[in-house]
């Protein structure tokens, strides 16, 4: 072993056949410039990137059919029933016909505009308006304020969850019923109520859906009440997504329930409370179920309850008979929840 360092060193110092040669294979003395890629790599070359870019295209197209075929269903259904509708309807929009429906002549985009500076358009949004400024604010407080009550780890709490998101199974045309058959004057619930009869005598005479002062606010409570179970499953599923960590360190830190409320459970419900409220205001601007079954838009005369869902559809409104204006009414209201969404996702959001 000596022997063989030895000759090793000597081969080195006298200039043997270790002293000319490089880790490269070239001259020792030749500087090491190619030793800037890690030892035993490949040289990249600019033609395998291109190389390499072609054939993922090519990949990409050959995927192109199959991805095609599958979301074949999904466009057809989309176009059927949400794109050839809308833009059915923004033509019919500018078609004016006479009073009976008939003798239809295209009057171009003026016909919004008339639509829209229209008294009767004015009313329904202004009532359309009213119900939202009532229902939303309600529906909301009442169904966090539930949620939270309900967010409680009691015997017997599941009971009062399922009470308190039962109406989520309720129809719009049922909800409708039970609260006409409590509202309404003749044989109405509250109406044989006598203490109550004393105290409020709109209750009989001539009655909550009657009045034009009551009609709005007995239409927008059956409309909260038939939101309340969807609004406390929402808050609900939202509450049980904040850690728990969080309250327990507030509490520690001295922090009362209200004080953690506010700034924990509020905060973190944001995303949740934003999607409820967009949900309720465009409810709102689409009631028609209630008001057609509890007023018929009503009371007359000034339309009370007259929303623009109502003024569109409804059997008792002006323009029943016109798909023109019908159309252009349904087309603006489109616009009009399409503006609103937007405000709430830049605002709310924020």
């Amino acid at each position: 072993r000596s022997r063989s360092m030895a000759a090793r060193s000597s081969g080195c110092s006298d200039g043997g056949r270790w002293a000319g040669t490089s880790l490269t294979g070239g001259d020792a003395t030749r500087p090491a410039a190619t030793l800037r890629h890690a030892p035993g790599a490949p040289t990249p070359s600019p033609s395998v990137g291109r190389v390499k870019r072609r054939s993922s295209t090519r990949a990409r197209w050959r995927q192109l059919p199959g991805a095609l075929l599958l979301l074949a269903p999904s466009f057809v259904i989309l176009v059927t029933f949400v794109l050839y509708p809308l833009g059915r309807a923004v033509f019919l929009g500018r078609q004016r016909c006479d009073t009976q429906g008939a003798n239809c002549v295209s009057y171009g985009w003026g016909q919004y505009v008339d639509v829209f500076r229209s008294s009767e358009f004015q009313n329904a949004l202004w009532v359309t308006v009213q119900f939202a400024l009532i229902t939303v604010p309600l529906g909301l407080v009442l169904g966090v304020g539930l949620a939270v009550l309900a967010d409680k780890t009691l015997r017997g709490i599941g009971a009062f969850r399922t009470i308190f998101s039962s109406t989520v199974a309720t129809s719009v045309a049922v909800s409708s019923l039970m609260w006409l058959f409590l509202l309404q004057p003749e044989v109405g619930v509250l109406s044989n109520i006598g203490w109550l009869g004393d105290l409020f005598p709109v209750v009989k005479s001539p009655g909550l859906l009657r009045d034009p002062g009551t009609a709005v606010w007995s239409v927008a409570v059956s409309n909260v009440w038939g939101s309340l179970g969807f609004t406390f499953i929402l808050v609900t599923a939202g509450l049980q997504s904040i850690p728990e960590d969080l309250h327990e360190a507030a509490a520690i830190d001295g922090a009362t329930g209200t004080r953690r409320f506010w700034a924990i459970t509020l905060p973190l419900l944001g995303p949740t409370l934003l999607f409820v409220v967009i949900v309720l205001t465009t409810r709102a601007f689409q009631m028609y179920g209630e008001v057609d079954l509890l007023t018929g838009g009503g009371p007359q005369p000034g339309d009370t309850t007259t929303t623009l869902a109502y003024l569109t559809y409804g059997t008792n409104s002006i323009i029943t008979n016109n798909d023109g204006l019908k159309a252009a009414t349904a087309v603006l209201l489109f616009v009009v929840l399409l503006a609103l969404s937007l405000l709430q996702l830049r605002g709310i959001g924020k």
